[in-house]
């Protein structure tokens, strides 16, 4: 195998396998959540949420590039269980990774720069902390995924602000239910995040990223899991309360996510939790879809 610093030229296939596909869902559903909102409220822009919909695929295409590329300087992704990583295998250089990351983040940026001069200049300032937690999760001397914050940044950034970011740029107005919303599609995003940390407990505690799955340790870490899972039920509650009861069409990432967490308390490890990350991006995707069908229904 080559070295990080001699990698041979990646094929475009090892750049969309680098760019991890099936973290998408975490960037598709808020967009989706937050255009529900907005049609609940008939003011669908179908260009900004487009355009919201850019912004939170190159931000989360960027993130996975940028952690590919800190984790394999650092040597994290030596001994990897999940998908293959461009760095730490040795497909392609780290220099050649940090660009790819910073492409993408300049695609964020001017999308958003649109969206901000379209709605207010102030979104600039939000955008421009997007790409600053997306490159210090695992970036920087201090990357705060490495002391166990990863969570809430996910749950801030591909919660709060990514749904009711695209809501407010639609109706310029921030009420309870994309708040509800925000909270639900956050905390299934960071189910994900959890059961990824899971997987990964024994190579994460042996390289130093002291995640919190780490931190919390195997047990508690699967009944975090759960705890996230219901916050979303309790969450759509809160939409449905206050906009259509049609927004509980969303009930339907019950049944991809109830097979996750069969596969959580199951006990299973390493390979055997890569099915509950593939659940629960589908449990994602379904709710923010579930919502963006039931809210235009009722609307």
């Amino acid at each position: 195998m080559p070295s990080p610093g001699h990698a041979a030229a990646p094929t475009i296939a090892h750049w969309v396998a680098g760019a991890r596909p099936r973290t998408l869902p975490a960037a598709i559903s808020p967009v989706l959540a937050g255009t529900g909102v907005a049609a609940y409220d008939d003011a669908v822009l179908w260009w900004k949420a487009l355009l919201a919909l850019v912004v939170a695929l190159a931000l989360q295409v960027g993130v996975n590039y940028a952690n590919d590329y800190s984790d394999g300087i650092r040597g994290t992704d030596a001994d990897r269980v999940g998908p293959m990583r461009l760095v730490g295998s040795g497909t392609a250089s780290p220099g050649a990774v940090k660009r790819a990351a910073f492409a993408a983040f300049g695609v964020a940026a001017v999308a958003g720069l649109v969206l901000a001069a379209t709605t207010a200049w102030w979104l600039v300032l939000v955008g421009a902390l997007c790409v600053l937690a997306a490159w210090f999760y695992t970036g920087g001397s201090k990357p705060y995924g490495y002391l166990g914050l990863g969570e809430v940044m996910v749950f801030v950034f591909f919660g709060l602000v990514a749904v009711i970011g695209t809501s407010y740029v639609q109706t310029r107005d921030i009420e309870r239910p994309e708040v509800f919303a925000a909270v639900g599609i956050g905390a299934i995003a960071c189910a994900l995040l959890v059961a990824n940390n899971l997987r990964d407990i024994p190579t994460d505690r042996g390289s130093g990223k002291l995640t919190l799955a780490v931190r919390l340790g195997e047990a508690r870490t699967r009944a975090f899991y759960l705890l996230l899972v219901l916050l979303a039920l309790v969450s759509l509650v809160g939409v449905a309360a206050t906009t259509t009861w049609w927004a509980l069409l969303a009930l339907a990432y019950a049944l991809p996510a109830a097979r996750a967490v069969r596969v959580i308390r199951s006990k299973a490890v390493g390979p055997g939790l890569v099915p509950v990350l593939q659940l629960t991006g589908l449990a994602e995707l379904v709710f923010g879809l579930g919502l963006l069908v039931g809210l235009a229904i009722g609307g």
